[in-house]
């Protein structure tokens, strides 16, 4: 009896510890990102609301293995968990309690997840009604639009609710615009119907998306944190880079370009692998703003990585029309271009200041590494070959979950327990959730675009205030994505530009691929561009490092993101279309020889520091090099030799001054 009771303490125990570290590393998240500002329960209410998130997972599980219900079925039911979940979770105010629920909350709760049941439960009455819409839809359909809003207020923030309600009022006074944004208008009720009795609003394709395949990836991505996978990385790059001058940010960089491929957050990638790099190049003579720039471009960097990148991307393989592979295979030369940009800008900042690596000795063994926890990545390979053998990516996702919980199981030191598979349902659903509430608001603005006809109106404007050229308009469009970036999760960010910006692009002749890669690139970068640069702020806040200077070294490391997208959108060649194997290693060996000239312009440092004139050369020889062609690449490469060349007798020079970089 006293052993059992001695157990029961043990465990009680080892809870509360679990608790008290989740709660921790809840509030540095909250600080940073509203998606992780969530309410940590205990007691009964822990369970309960663990028991709806785990029946969500199951939900997606069972629809994914037997089939996806009809589309306007399968997207109510995953709302209705969505929003239930959400308004427990979240709560109405910041100053109440984030560890006991509000009775308001409870309340709204209930009334959320019983508006998409409506369409449920009379499912058939609607479609035999075809569009003809009753008092009772209507008063459903109304407060259904207005709990989204509320849902996307708590755990997405007030500029998509502001864009989405300036969408809705565009909608009811578009006879009284003058002008080219003048229309017809749009009855409340004709919205109300368009926008929640249809698939072309907050049921559209962006939530069609996250009831199927996104939430799947979301669900394996808590899958593999729960295997380990995510210190595995560490160690392997500690292994790979740890020696190497710079070390530790090298680790950081490769660590967190590994742990991109499973998680769609840059401020969750950057307290994920941040809490372990930052102090390491902290230690080694790194600045506190280096520290936490370099985390956080190479953490946000991890939604361009494939196989699985952002969510957007999956979003993007179904608003463009190709299969998820395709969009991977594209991003490939532009994301190994990103993190080569990243890795040598550390290099250089490492020689500049005379920074060495972590001792060999003081190193884990890259064989035992891969020996104890290298089959930790067998669900990762697998899930590239089921790719590219042309699963759907639902399916993917699938068999990726379940190779990773028997991937888990082959050595005791790596092997899930039951609570941790039953967790990962939990920590799957919750995970989803910014995600799915995005999705649905995004498709209130889509459904007004839809029923405008908007897209095109602005479309026309962008080109003509571009005068018809491209790169104005790719500028402006630039400018969009990033100031939406500021406040709006990647995933809606992409959702809104890919349905205002892109078609401008495309008019002007680009490929429709290039013309959403483009706004997906800058969508993402948005995490590192000040003033609000939420990525860079989360690697501030771990470095006790300047926030704002902090952002701005991150977008210094990350210079390819802000050049790559311009030159795939003008030669398409970048991202493998019209493209041959020679062209492609080309292509590959003229880019990164271009990047490392861009960085040194940015850095202003090679073999020692540069001047102007060399550095103008580094800048200029770089950016015709990423170009992929003949001519730019022979000019590009005269260009670089003067550069070169200069440098050269600079740091004769300097070495006769006695100023020598070791």
């Amino acid at each position: 009896m006293e052993d059992k009771e001695l157990g029961s303490e043990t465990i009680n125990e080892q809870n509360a510890i679990e608790t008290k570290e989740d709660i921790n590393l809840q509030q540095f998240m909250a600080k940073y990102d509203r998606e992780s500002d969530f309410r940590i329960f205990a007691g009964p209410v822990r369970w309960i609301v663990g028991l709806i998130a785990i029946s969500f997972s199951l939900f997606q599980l069972y629809t994914a293995i037997f089939g996806s219900l009809d589309a306007h079925l399968q997207r109510a039911v995953h709302l209705s968990f969505a929003m239930a979940l959400v308004f427990l979770l979240f709560p109405s105010r910041k100053n109440w309690s984030r560890e006991h629920l509000h009775w308001i909350d409870v309340v709204l709760a209930v009334v959320a997840a019983a508006m998409p049941l409506y369409i449920v439960v009379n499912y058939k009455e609607l479609v035999l009604r075809a569009g003809l819409v009753t008092a009772p839809d209507l008063i459903f359909g109304a407060i259904g639009v207005l709990l989204v809003l509320e849902a996307a207020r708590r755990v997405v923030g007030w500029p998509i609710i502001t864009i989405a309600v300036l969408f809705l009022i565009y909608a009811f006074v578009g006879p009284d615009i003058p002008g080219t944004f003048a229309h017809r208008g749009v009855s409340p009720e004709m919205m109300v119907q368009h926008l929640y009795f249809t698939t072309e609003g907050i049921f559209g394709i962006p939530l069609g998306v996250s009831a199927t395949f996104i939430f799947l990836f979301i669900l394996f991505g808590a899958y593999l944190e729960k295997s380990g996978l995510g210190q595995f990385f560490i160690d392997l790059a500690n292994a790979i880079a740890g020696w190497a001058r710079g070390g530790p940010a090298k680790v950081a960089v490769l660590s967190s370009a590994l742990m991109g491929t499973v998680s769609g957050s840059s401020v969750a990638n950057v307290a994920g692998t941040g809490s372990f790099t930052i102090p390491m190049m902290k230690k080694l003579g790194y600045k506190p703003e280096f520290a936490g720039a370099v985390e956080a471009a190479a953490s946000t960097g991890g939604q361009l990585m494939p196989p699985i990148m952002g969510a957007a991307a999956f979003l993007m393989a179904e608003m463009v029309g190709v299969p998820y592979i395709q969009i991977a295979k594209a991003a490939a030369i532009p994301a190994l271009l990103y993190f080569t940009g990243i890795m040598i800008g550390v290099h250089l900042e490492a020689k500049k200041n005379g920074l060495k690596g972590i001792p060999r000795e003081l190193l884990p063994r890259m064989g035992r590494i891969l020996l104890d926890r290298g089959h930790l990545a067998l669900p990762l390979v697998a899930i590239i070959y089921l790719l590219v053998a042309g699963y759907t990516p639902m399916r993917a996702a699938l068999w990726a979950i379940a190779l990773t919980i028997l991937a888990s199981m082959l050595r005791s030191s790596t092997r899930m327990s039951i609570k941790d598979i039953i967790k990962g349902l939990a920590d799957g659903a919750r995970s989803a959730l910014g995600v799915i509430i995005a999705c649905a608001c995004a498709g209130i603005i889509i459904g007004v675009v839809t029923k405008t006809g908007l897209g095109l109106k602005l479309g026309s404007v962008l080109i003509d205030l571009a005068g018809g050229y491209l790169l104005p308009t790719l500028f402006f469009t630039m400018i969009t994505s990033i100031i939406l970036g500021m406040g709006v999760p990647t995933t809606a960010n992409y959702i809104i530009t890919a349905t205002i910006a892109a078609p401008a692009i495309i008019q002007l002749g680009v490929p429709v691929l290039a013309a959403h890669l483009f706004t997906f690139y800058f969508g993402i970068i948005a995490d590192i561009t000040p003033p609000v640069a939420l990525a860079a702020f989360a690697g501030a806040g771990i470095a006790r490092g300047n926030p704002f200077m902090t952002g701005i070294r991150a977008s210094m490391l990350a210079v390819g993101a802000f050049i790559i997208p311009y030159i795939f959108v003008m030669s398409p060649a970048l991202i493998l279309i019209d493209v041959t194997s020679p062209k492609i290693l080309m292509l590959l060996i003229t880019s990164v020889a271009g990047m490392a000239a861009v960085s040194a312009a940015v850095f202003g440092f090679l073999f020692t520091t540069t001047g102007w004139i060399d550095r103008l050369c580094f800048l200029a020889g770089g950016l015709m090099l990423i170009d992929p062609g003949m001519t730019t690449d022979f000019v590009g490469l005269g260009v670089l030799a003067v550069g070169l060349t200069m440098h050269w007798f600079k740091k004769k020079s300097d070495e006769q001054k006695g100023i020598v970089f070791l």
